[in-house]
């Protein structure tokens, strides 16, 4: 049967001619997923023990691992000898996760992730950009089995149907598309980089390890030891029916986020909500108008305080030490009002304000240049690929 070709839509402009049509299990000299016993695990050792949850698209997460004795490796690597350079591939938990091994070191696989070893006219780095493009993604998800714990079996993924160049263009495309990964994964490290500062830094901040001065140069007046009632008012939210519209000026919240819209509002005051039921570990700053249902507080904050500075001396607070409930999580007023609250000068307050603010925007900035360089790779990839 003569194989099926196609020209893809987009693709450099050096190649010409067809792509063909084979089976991943003609172009793998091997695929084959880890050991489906459970070998002892060791929180240190030489022989990492990779499961699903280590397994992300582009990169190999060894901050949650363990370690098998050099026994159960020998046993586990005789069967699933996966090297450097091979494609993992993950075929339950979070299926369809695929990254390049770049581990010098033997490792061990749990049968949750299987291996994918090129043929010397393919290229394993093509085939892992690939299987991560919306055309493989397709292919993976139409081959999941099972209902309550989904997967995929070996002999589905030695059958995925993909089109191939020659290996010229296979290396440039895997080149290209290796060079963004790149510059996602630094940005990531950015973020997580930033995250690190912002929670160390407030650590220090609230525990007044650092303190800041005025335009003088002077240092601001001893903080206050207060109540969370004495600098806001906890208010109750309120039920959204009869004032719901379409299209309507202000947010409804909850604790989920924007549940509606509406052309009324409870506050206009910039203001701190904390989630009365369910999600109640999470609060959040506000300075637009809103409304809030019943299941999620907001506050009118005094006079003498800077509802951001509040919002961040309130995220740092372990909420669930005051859960009232044995089922879903739940807060009440009175005890929350209660939640100890060291109180700078209003002066101190916004200045910290401002300076953990400027880490937020740089954190944001960060995560939007990673959004918005995900979607230009999956454009390229829905063209490229298809």
């Amino acid at each position: 049967m003569e194989k099926q070709k196609k020209i893809p839509k987009l693709r450099f402009p050096e190649f010409e001619g067809e792509w063909i049509q084979e089976k991943l299990d003609d172009v793998a000299s091997k695929i084959q997923d880890g050991t489906h016993f459970s070998p002892e695990l060791l929180v240190e050792g030489k022989f990492l023990y990779i499961t699903s949850k280590n397994v992300k698209n582009g990169y190999i997460d060894l901050s949650d691992s363990y370690y098998v004795s050099y026994e159960d490796h020998k046993n586990i690597y005789k069967r699933c000898d996966t090297k450097k350079g091979d494609v993992l591939l993950t075929k339950d938990g979070t299926i369809g996760q695929a990254s390049i091994n770049t581990l010098s070191e033997e490792i061990s696989l749990l049968s949750s992730v299987a291996f994918i070893r090129a043929k010397d006219k393919y290229l394993n780095e093509f085939i892992c950009q690939l299987l991560l493009s919306p055309e493989g993604q397709r292919e993976i998800k139409k081959s999941i089995a099972g209902q309550a714990l989904k997967r995929i079996t070996l002999t589905k993924i030695k059958n995925f149907n993909y089109y191939f160049p020659s290996l010229p263009e296979q290396q440039k495309i895997a080149s290209f598309f290796t060079a963004i990964d790149q510059k996602i994964s630094q940005l990531k490290r950015k973020l997580t980089l930033l995250e690190e500062y912002k929670k160390g830094v407030m650590q220090k901040i609230f525990s007044q390890e650092i303190r800041f001065r005025d335009d003088n140069g002077q240092e601001f007046p001893k903080w206050e030891k207060k109540k969370l009632k004495d600098v806001a008012e906890i208010k109750y939210g309120k039920d959204q029916k009869g004032i719901a519209c379409e299209n309507g000026q202000y947010p409804i919240l909850g604790t989920g986020g924007v549940m509606g819209r509406t052309n009324e509002f409870l506050s206009d005051k910039p203001s701190v909500l904390i989630g009365r039921k369910g999600t109640i570990d999470k609060p959040f700053f506000i300075d637009t108008p809103f409304w809030t249902v019943d299941t999620l507080f907001y506050t009118i904050v005094l006079s003498n305080v800077n509802a951001k500075w509040l919002y961040y001396n309130l995220i740092k607070v372990d909420w669930y030490k005051y859960n009232e409930a044995s089922g879903v999580p739940s807060l009440s007023t009175s005890t929350i009002n209660k939640i100890p609250i060291n109180l700078p000068s209003i002066g101190e307050q916004t200045r910290i304000a401002n300076f953990l603010s400027a880490i937020d925007d740089k954190i944001n900035c960060t995560q939007k240049q990673i959004e918005k360089a995900g979607v230009w790779k999956k454009g390229l990839m829905q063209q490229m690929f298809c």
